[in-house]
């Protein structure tokens, strides 16, 4: 097999590689040779920032003249820094993470099933949709180039509806669909390579891939994560674009853009989170019942795993739930209309210190390392739920430091769960306490304008026990 791979095709690789790095050049060259009207990217260096502005002065905002020529001037630079700054990151996505993946791994084991290896593995699984998210990369870029070269011959203080429209059609027409196929079948990739790590053949043909100059030290599973990592920043891109416009038409173009966007983002997590939830039995939650084994399956509901599939997340992170006699560590995922209490269940190798201030995206590490979380006893709805903070007296007193409660009511105010909470810092304890009372007051405004009807799918009447 080695020969196979490190014969005639790693001179085609390297054949490959020039060309993708030929495309890179004339991108970068095609774009500064020709200088952006405004200011904004002048001289020809390729490399990054020193294009942006020529000298770093006009990085700090000028003062107002009479005519007010200098704020215009300053506005059209923050703008174009703007543009470059998603085209030039598109460019590093396209050429560094999608065509390495494209043409020294897909490639690769096309060519080891030509010579009759690795016959068994199944491209699809492991690459899903790659080719298509590098055609609509590489057509997103090249339109891009175009609406900017064209921009040359429109004065600076000219709208620029061309890129707006670019933007819209290309996100809402492409890049937002492909990217929607490669995220779901995801997990189903990570799974499948967990599942072939232990043959010998397939560790050859990664260790030989990963050993490409083009990889850069860059592992399969970094570079196959890196249209999620993408999808995820990509909300920050519109969203500056959005800032520094000068059209009211583009900023609510791409304001709308980015919540297509985000809200994709989301429903990629809620995918992802969904798989790893793990919703306990009403006998394991009332530890006091007896249920023989012969009648659990009349106890056995309806499962819950479909809760939060159209739902937002909107905060999630750890912190420790105060129990009688011990500290224990959860994991809180805040929705729209409910808050959820899990337990997270980690690999043994892995660990967590509650010092470390994480708001956000904590998760997303502990299910690469193959956690499950465990929801403790039930969703709380926010229009049950009651906070209260800990002062710093009684905080003291108990030892409790960073410490607020949640109450749970049933349908009568009855207090039927307790939770003291205990965040990693005074900063995280006011960030969440923050976030669940905005996200209270969001709930009950809608069930103002636009009351939940029982029994419908947006109903949720978690405290009937």
């Amino acid at each position: 097999m080695k020969n196979v791979v490190g014969g005639t095709h790693h001179y085609s690789l390297r054949k490959r590689s020039d060309t993708r790095r030929n495309f890179g050049r004339e991108l970068h060259g095609g774009l500064l040779g020709g200088g952006w009207r405004g200011g904004a990217l002048r001289g020809t260096d390729p490399n990054g920032p020193a294009a942006l502005g020529g000298q770093r002065d006009a990085d700090q905002r000028p003062d107002r003249n009479v005519d007010g020529r200098s704020e215009v001037a300053y506005q059209d630079h923050r703008r174009e820094e703007a543009v470059w700054e998603l085209f030039t990151s598109e460019c590093v996505y396209f050429l560094d993470q999608l065509m390495v993946l494209k043409q020294v791994f897909l490639v690769s084991l096309a060519n080891l099933q030509e010579n009759d290896c690795l016959q068994d593995v199944d491209p699809w699984k492991l690459f899903a949709n790659l080719n298509e998210l590098c055609l609509v990369s590489f057509g997103f870029l090249t339109s891009f180039l175009r609406v900017i070269k064209q921009s040359w011959d429109i004065p600076v203080t000219a709208a620029s509806p061309e890129l707006a429209d670019l933007l819209v059609k290309g996100f809402k027409d492409s890049i937002c669909h492909c990217q929607q196929k490669y995220c779901l079948n995801y997990s189903t990739t990570t799974f499948y390579v967990d599942s072939l790590k232990h043959r010998e053949d397939f560790k050859a043909y990664v260790k030989w891939c990963e050993s490409h100059p083009d990889c850069r030290r860059l592992q399969l599973k970094d570079l196959q994560v890196a249209p999620l990592q993408r999808l995820t920043r990509y909300p920050l891109l519109l969203r500056n674009i959005c800032k520094r416009s000068s059209s009211e038409e583009q900023s609510r173009a791409v304001e709308e853009l980015e919540g297509k966007v985000k809200w994709l983002d989301n429903y990629h997590n809620i995918q992802r989170l969904k798989e790893c939830l793990i919703w306990p039995q009403v006998w394991e939650r009332n530890k006091r019942g007896f249920v023989p084994e012969n009648l659990k399956h009349l106890l056995k509901v309806a499962t819950l795993d479909n809760l939060i599939t159209h739902r937002n997340m909107l905060f999630e992170g750890k912190v420790s739930v105060i129990e009688q006699s011990k500290v224990r560590e959860v994991h809180l995922f805040l929705f729209e209309e409910f808050l959820l209490i899990t337990k997270v269940k980690r690999n043994k190798k892995w660990g967590w210190s509650k010092n470390v201030d994480c708001l956000a995206g904590g998760w997303e590490g502990e299910l690469q390392d193959g956690c499950t979380f465990m929801v403790l006893d039930q969703p709380i709805s926010l229009d049950r739920l009651q906070l209260r903070n800990v002062d710093q007296l009684n905080a003291t007193a108990s030892g409790l430091p960073n410490t607020f409660v949640i109450l749970h009511l049933n349908r009568y105010q009855q207090c039927v769960g307790v939770y003291i909470l205990q965040a990693g810092s005074e900063t995280l304890k006011k960030c969440w306490m923050s976030e669940i009372e905005g996200a209270v007051a969001a709930l009950q405004r809608q069930d103002s304008q636009q009351p939940r009807v029982r029994y419908s799918a947006q109903w949720l009447e978690s405290s009937q026990i």
